[in-house]
């Protein structure tokens, strides 16, 4: 008998990295066959992820795109996905919130395919952001017939939304899997910059913080707000070391040198591949971003987070005390940072509340239970979460 084939459909480097645990899982079970469908939304970032796990797309949809619209996206992808799926599936999984996933949804959703929602139950209740982010889960969570939930904050949002309990498995995020197995195979860094960096800090004579801030609700005055905090702490503590992987767009990234041109002990650098990313987070001692993947991967290396945004659909790392949301007020976000530098912000004893390392496992064996091939596997204990050792 051949193998049912699962198609994971990936369009963005965040959901390569939380599939690839997924695909790891599901091929070491052998039940069902994962097959890694890259949709074309970010070719280049998708591979770069994937190669971190040893991976490459399976199947890829090739677009031609020329306004980098949505409209375009979703008009382009939706056929040449249907193509991919018209060639047998047994399920397909979509993760998250991108426009990738939404038309997996739809596609899967018009094929009359079991729909799996990896990174279900995320809300923000604001439809306006993250944007269309929120727009696309929500309708994710109304096509999909199962839904895997990383935290009990978002197996209840599906709960509230009217989903049935039976169609929800709590597995943990698998972004914690990804951190934390590459984290652990990590090399140092070859940039000669990145290199001074971090032979200071395993020295013990400085302390790194790592900025993030991709989101375009950051662009423009948001984020000259934010490096003006960034200059004004490096220059208020004279051991801090600050790193800034910053974003491909060329308006953005002048943005970023001008702001910085005149600040001592500041590395900008082009974007970070997953494994090199992993090797700086693990080292931090503090965070700046505004992206959800750091505010689940910084606890399972016991490094705070200062959120750069609003609002936040991961309010687990708030509560648990991993993250302050804190937008991007300069003065605040200064008062904020040097209150974890110096002490004076207390942080928790507790392990990551997103995830222990075995979210594949869970969600592997949950499709294979869908699709009547194993029994359900034991839930995700939020309570009793796993630090990496990593250092």
């Amino acid at each position: 008998m051949s193998v049912p084939v699962v198609h994971l459909v990936v369009g963005t480097r965040p959901e390569a990295i939380k599939m690839a645990p997924l695909a790891i899982e599901l091929r070491r079970a052998g039940l069902l066959r994962p097959v890694l469908v890259a949709t074309g939304q970010h070719p280049a970032m998708v591979g770069q992820a994937l190669a971190a796990f040893g991976y490459v797309p399976d199947a890829v949809c090739r677009l031609e795109r020329a306004s980098g619209e949505q409209a375009e996206l979703v008009a382009q992808l939706a056929p040449k996905l249907d193509t991919v799926l018209a060639r047998g599936s047994a399920a397909v999984v979509a993760q998250g919130d991108t426009t990738s996933a939404l038309v997996g949804g739809l596609v899967a959703f018009w094929r009359r395919l079991p729909l799996v929602h990896l990174e279900a139950g995320l809300r923000s209740g604001d439809l306006a952001a993250p944007f269309p982010e929120e727009a696309n889960r929500r309708l994710l969570g109304v096509l999909a017939d199962l839904h895997l939930a990383p935290t009990r904050r978002a197996v209840r949002a599906l709960l509230a939304e009217g989903v049935p309990a039976e169609r929800i498995m709590l597995v943990g995020n698998t972004v914690v899997d990804a951190a934390l197995r590459v984290a652990a195979g990590a090399r140092p860094p070859r940039d000669p910059r990145l290199v001074e960096v971090d032979r200071e800090v395993g020295a013990g004579r400085a302390r790194l913080m790592l900025v993030t801030a991709h989101r375009r609700e950051s662009w423009g005055p948001p984020l000259d707000r934010i490096l003006a905090a960034v200059d004004a702490i490096v220059r208020a503590r004279g051991d801090v070391r600050c790193v800034l992987p910053a974003h491909p767009n060329p308006a953005v990234r002048e943005q970023v040198e001008r702001a910085l041109a005149g600040t001592p002990r500041t590395v900008v650098t082009d974007p970070l591949p997953y494994p090199e990313l992993c090797y700086q987070l693990a080292r931090a001692a503090l965070v700046l971003s505004d992206s959800g993947g750091i505010q689940e991967e910084a606890p399972s290396f016991g490094v705070p987070v200062l959120v750069l945004r609003e609002v936040t659909e991961r309010m687990e790392a708030v509560q648990a005390g991993w993250a302050r949301l804190v937008g991007s007020d300069t003065d605040r976000l200064v008062a904020e940072a040097l209150g974890v530098l110096d002490g004076a912000t207390r942080r928790p004893a507790a392990g990551n509340p997103f995830g222990d390392g075995r979210a594949g496992a869970r969600g592997a064996q949950a499709i294979a239970a869908l699709l009547g091939l194993a029994p359900a596997p034991e839930l995700f204990e939020p309570d009793r979460p796993v630090m990496s050792t990593a250092s």
